[in-house]
This record gives structure tokens, C-alpha cells and sequence, in this order.
């Protein structure tokens, strides 16, 4: 029997994810469409004996192929000729999602579609006539709210009903745009009905949150709060982690013996996993449960909007400070989420920004090596040096790279209360995604350094290198080897270092300046292995070695002259 094939299909935040996690569980997978860095999510559910297929398209509001992800939908409405379209609406903002609507209906597929969000219009003081408005578009509607699983039966069953009916997919009628915006407004006012008149509890919270001076405290105290539990949260997962991988070691050596084969086993593959586990994981799972429960909450539009006039200063604009903020837990996840701008341009160029946004990795050796032995306020000072060259370097790729800056088009989402199941589903996609393109990466990457350990080689490869690492940063020649893996797992260099220095009391071995100097040296080159490869996924392996070297060679200059200048406060 031949599966119904779905297209899920409306504006951004919207709750199409939702719908589409709802109905399909675990039975999903994430990708790109061919040729494009547009992630597309495939799922499968059966309904009533009946398999159903279903493509959640990216948020669009037109059809007019401007952007990627409207070149995306377009192109799947029109080659793969979906059995059914399922078009979501925001019923507290229904005119200007109906704008998308018309176009659908307009292309001859059968189109159903869900009225969500229903309750926070009545709260709003609007009540949307769901027959009516099935009339004036000519297709079925059927009011849902998805945070709740409301309607999504009913919703499923229109759907299987229209898919048998069939149509042909043509391009939608060029019209104005104007002509098109007004049919919008005259079917959503002839559909709503207006029950208060006191301004609801949504513009009552954005006249605080989105003040142009109490906003930007409220703004400093949630990403306060956010880093605080996920950076506590993950230092106590990383500590249970480490124990449980430890016993789990000590057996793991005990039963396979000695030989080259155990070392390669035991201290290679299953210390590679050991520390993807216990270093990027505990923070990556926290990160995505709090952008989770700011993005289903409606705060992290509000927060992108806010810092607009920051981003723009370097060329961006406030969606970027999304990637960002990831960038802080890992900068793996963090370029992948650079596919929300626009543009390509401005994905490059917001993923070449947070390749150089300190990860937990180099958290580490920041609190764990300057902040440990040289003072809290030079960790501090590190990274308020680094929001400073982030902004410098910024405006400079905005100035190199061809092409014009986008203006920031985002829509507000209502506020609504967190779905407990959304966020786990999207923490747990955010760790299935990590773990398949980065876990294989830091497992090969452990077994060549032990591989160069076992071999000897350790001590060659630090005389070729100590024209740069003793010569311009006046590091200790055995430092070249930490860099160098580091390159591989970033976190491994304060490891590797205290194993050559033969003490993790640094300071007994390491001037303050040298200590710096590393830091400084750690902070600004490309992140690790895995990070290379998620820029070649996204832009090409062209573009990634380029971001490589060209961070190499500046961490390198840059550590090297503020090595002389922390000189004068040093001596």
C-alpha cells in the first residue's frame, strides 16, 4: 500500500515542529536537502492502517524563491507533489500567516489546515470562526493546539480524507503583493471576533521585556541564568560522568590484559568516547534544553530583536546572537544552527564569529589554567578580549566578503508555556546530532595520539616546532605537541600539558605570562577536528581549511604580541 506522503508547511514559530514531533515520535531523521544547508526533518507515523510520510518544510512567509528555505519549499511543492499539504497557522496572528495560505491554495494541491495556537487568541481577546474561514479559503480547517496535543486526531483524519481527493500542483499566480496582503486582511477581519479590549497579557509583558532600557537588564539577567545552570549543571553531570568512565576503565583494562592492541582499545577508541561524553555532552544537553525552553517560550525572538543593534555592528543581524550563545557549550551545534540567517554570506560569516566564541572545551583550560593559577579577573579579562576581537574580526569579514547586509525580518511568537516533551525530543536530537558528526571524529583523533605516543615521537615533533612555540611565544618547547592535538580535541592540550610537564600544579613549572600566553594561544585557533568538519558539511572543504588556517596563524600572531605587552605587568 502506497504511503501518504505529508508536506507540514507555514511561517516560522508557528508550532509546526511541534505538530511534526507529536506526530511522529522518535520515528525521524534530520538532513539537508540535496545540494542546499537547509535542514530538512522526514518522519513516519500510521494512522488507522494507513502509512503516513511527513515532511516538515522550513518556516517560509511566501512562496517567492527570495531566500533558501523559500527556494526549498517551492521546489518540494512543485517536483515531489505532496499528497496533502498541512499548512499552520498562528490563529493570534492569523492575517499575516494567511498571506502563505493563499499561495497554497492557490498551487492546486490539497491543502488542510491547522488553526493553532487558538488558545493564546482567545487569550489575546480573539476568537477565530474556524467554519468560516474554511468557507472563505476554500479548504478544510481544523483548530489545534499542538503544546497540548489538542486536535491533532481530527487534524490527521481531514488530512488521510483530502489526500484521497487529489489535484494538480501548479506555480502560484503572480500577483501583487499588496493585492495578496489585502485579501489576507479582509478574510482574517471577517473571521475574528474581538471579545476584550484590554491589552492582553502579551503586550503587557513585551512593554517590559522589550523596553529599550529595562529590556537589555531583563536581557543580562536570562542569559545570566542560563549559563549559570547550564555550566552547574554540566561541571555535575562531567564529574558523575568522569567517576562512572573511570570504573568502567579500570575493568575495561583489567579484562583485556596488555598489548598493542588493549592500549590502542582501551586508552584510543574508549578514552575518545570517555571524553565525548564527559567534556561536550553534559553541556551540550543543558545548552539545548535552555534554548529549547526560551525558543517554545517566545523569548528568543525577543532576545535576537534586542541585540540587533550589537550584531549589526558587525555586519549581522540579531538572529546571529542565537549561534552565539550556542557557541558557548559547543561549537559544533553552534555553526550548524547558523542556518537560520538568510543568506549564505551571512551564514559564513556568522559561523566564522563562532568558531572563535570560547566552547566548554576551552572554558576548560581558561578556569582551569588561568583562572586557577594567575587570577579569576584574567579569566575575566580573556573573555571580555574575546567579545572585543569577535566584534573587530566581524566587521572586518563584513567589510572583505562580497555582498550586501540583511535587514532583520523575524516574526514574534506569542508567549506560551514550555512543552516538557518538545524539549526533551529537541535535546535529544541535538545529541543525536552531535554524537554522529563529531563522536566518530574525537574517537579516530584519540587513537592517533596515542598512536604518536607509542612511537616516539613526541620529541621530534616538538624540536620542528620550537622556532614558534619558544622563539615568538616563549612557551616551553613541548607546548608545540599540546597545540597540535589540541587541533584534534581541544581540551586534551591542558590534559597533554600537565602529563609533559609531569605536574598539574602549573604554576610550579609556567610563568603567569606563559600560562596567559597558552590560553590566549588555545582560545583563538580552530576549535577542534569535529568543528572542521561540521564548516566542510555546511560550506565545503574550501571554506573550512580557510577559516583553519587563517585562525592558526592569527592565534599564533595575536598571542605572540600580547605576550610582550603582559610583559609590563609581569615582571
Amino acid at each position: 500500500m502506497k504511503a501518504i506522503r505529508v508536506a507540514l508547511a507555514g511561517n516560522a514559530n508557528v508550532g509546526k515542529s511541534t505538530i511534526f514531533n507529536s506526530l511522529t515520535g522518535l520515528n525521524q531523521h534530520m538532513g539537508n536537502w540535496p545540494g542546499k544547508t537547509v535542514e530538512k526533518a522526514e518522519g513516519k507515523l500510521h494512522f488507522r492502517g494507513k502509512e503516513i510520510e511527513i515532511v516538515d518544510l522550513p518556516g517560509v512567509y511566501s512562496l517567492k524563491p527570495y531566500s533558501e528555505e523559500e527556494k526549498v519549499a517551492r521546489e518540494y511543492m512543485c517536483s515531489h507533489k505532496p499528497d496533502v499539504v498541512i499548512n499552520v497557522v498562528d490563529a493570534s496572528v492569523l492575517e499575516r500567516n494567511l498571506f502563505l495560505t493563499l499561495s497554497l491554495v492557490k498551487m492546486g494541491r490539497p491543502v488542510v489546515v491547522a488553526l493553532n495556537m487558538v488558545d493564546v487568541a482567545e487569550r489575546k481577546g480573539a476568537k477565530v470562526d474556524a467554519k468560516k474561514l474554511s468557507r472563505l479559503l476554500g479548504a478544510p480547517v481544523v483548530p489545534v493546539i499542538a503544546t497540548r496535543g489538542i486536535g491533532l486526531e481530527q487534524l490527521m483524519e481531514k488530512a488521510v480524507s483530502e489526500a484521497k481527493r487529489g489535484g494538480e500542483c501548479g506555480k502560484p499566480r503572480e500577483e501583487s503583493t499588496e493585492k495578496a496582503y489585502a485579501e489576507a486582511e479582509r478574510i482574517a477581519k471577517e473571521c475574528i471576533t474581538l471579545t476584550k479590549t484590554r491589552p492582553p497579557l502579551e503586550e503587557r509583558l513585551d512593554s517590559v521585556l522589550m523596553h529599550k532600557y529595562a529590556g537589555y537588564l531583563f536581557l543580562a539577567l536570562a542569559a545570566a541564568l542560563m549559563f549559570f545552570s547550564v555550566f552547574s549543571m554540566g561541571d555535575r553531570l562531567s564529574g558523575i560522568l568522569s567517576e562512572e568512565f573511570s570504573y568502567a576503565k579500570e575493568w575495561l583494562s583489567a579484562a583485556m590484559g596488555e598489548g598493542f592492541l588493549s592500549f590502542i582499545l582501551v586508552e584510543g577508541v574508549f578514552e575518545g568516547i570517555a571524553a565525548a561524553a564527559i567534556i561536550a555532552l553534559p553541556y551540550i544537553i543543558p545548552f539545548a534544553i535552555a534554548l529549547a525552553i526560551l525558543e517554545d517560550s517566545g523569548y528568543l525572538a525577543r532576545m535576537a530583536f534586542l541585540m540587533d543593534t550589537f550584531m549589526r555592528k558587525i555586519g549581522l543581524h540579531g538572529k546571529a546572537f542565537i549561534p552565539m550563545i550556542l557557541g558557548y557549550g559547543c561549537t559544533v551545534p553552534a555553526c550548524l544552527s547558523c542556518r537560520i540567517m538568510e543568506t549564505q554570506r551571512e551564514r559564513f560569516l556568522s559561523a566564522f564569529l563562532v568558531t572563535l566564541v570560547p566552547c566548554a572545551a576551552r572554558s576548560v583550560i581558561i578556569m582551569g589554567l588561568v583562572a586557577a593559577f594567575v587570577g579569576i579577573e584574567w579569566a575575566a579579562f580573556l573573555y571580555l578580549l574575546n567579545i572585543l576581537i569577535i566584534a573587530i574580526l566581524g566587521r572586518i569579514a563584513f567589510r572583505a566578503l562580497p555582498g550586501e547586509p540583511m535587514g532583520l525580518i523575524m516574526e514574534m511568537p506569542s508567549y506560551k508555556m514550555p512543552s516538557p516533551i518538545n524539549i526533551a525530543k529537541t535535546a535529544w536530537l541535538k545529541a543525536n546530532s552531535f554524537i554522529w558528526i563529531a563522536l566518530p571524529i574525537i574517537i579516530a583523533s584519540t587513537v592517533l595520539i596515542k598512536l604518536v605516543e607509542f612511537f616516539g615521537l613526541i620529541g621530534p615533533i616538538s624540536d620542528v616546532l620550537s622556532p614558534i612555540t619558544v622563539g615568538w611565544l616563549g612557551l616551553p618547547a613541548i607546548a608545540g605537541i599540546t597545540l597540535i592535538f589540541g587541533i584534534l580535541r581541544k581540551e586534551l592540550a591542558l590534559v597533554m600539558l600537565a602529563a609533559l610537564l609531569g605536574t598539574e600544579n602549573f604554576s610550579s613549572a609556567l610563568t603567569q605570562v606563559q600560562m596567559l600566553t597558552f590560553a590566549i594561544v588555545s582560545m583563538y585557533y580552530v576549535p577542534c577536528t569535529a568543528t572542521i568538519a561540521a564548516l566542510a558539511r555546511e560550506f565545503g572543504w574550501k571554506k573550512s581549511l580557510a577559516i583553519t588556517v587563517f585562525e592558526v596563524m592569527f592565534a599564533i600572531l595575536l598571542a605572540g604580541v600580547l605576550a610582550r605587552i603582559l610583559e609590563a605587568f609581569f615582571f
